[in-house]
């Protein structure tokens, strides 16, 4: 299962493995809050991509589609992120501080698409079970 969550939000268990998605460090934000288990900076948006977003902040369509681009040549570290998946919990932890448009919520749709059908029954079942 992946989940989500920003940087600035308290660690839990629950999270399970720990991943930060971004370029840069989260600003503010010491090692020891991060409680991080991998930084994956090449994982994140290309410099060019997040600077070209910061000034177009409402095309969230383009920029969608631009990451999703550079994700298709990004394959050994969205294996990864499936592998992880797969073996139990994962979070992306990222610093945007809109929850619905950043980068982490793309990765994670990204990832859950391209993922094969063992654990699409098992990201459905996790869901459904999230809904009862």
């Amino acid at each position: 299962m992946i989940k989500i969550k920003r940087a600035y939000d308290e660690a839990s268990p629950d999270d399970g493995y720990r991943v930060l998605v971004e370029r840069l460090w989260p600003r503010g934000v010491t090692k020891a809050r991060a409680d991080l288990d991998l930084w994956l900076k090449d994982v994140a948006p290309s410099t060019e991509l997040r600077k070209w977003f910061h000034s177009h902040p409402d095309d969230w369509r383009e920029f969608r589609e631009r990451y999703w681009q550079e994700l298709g040549v990004k394959q050994d570290d969205v294996d990864l992120l499936k592998r992880k998946a797969e073996e139990g919990t994962v979070t992306f932890i990222y610093s945007a501080r809109d929850r619905e448009h950043n980068a982490a919520t793309e990765l994670k749709a990204y990832v859950e698409s391209h993922t094969g059908p063992r654990e699409k029954r098992r990201l459905e079942a996790s869901r459904a079970h999230f809904f009862l």
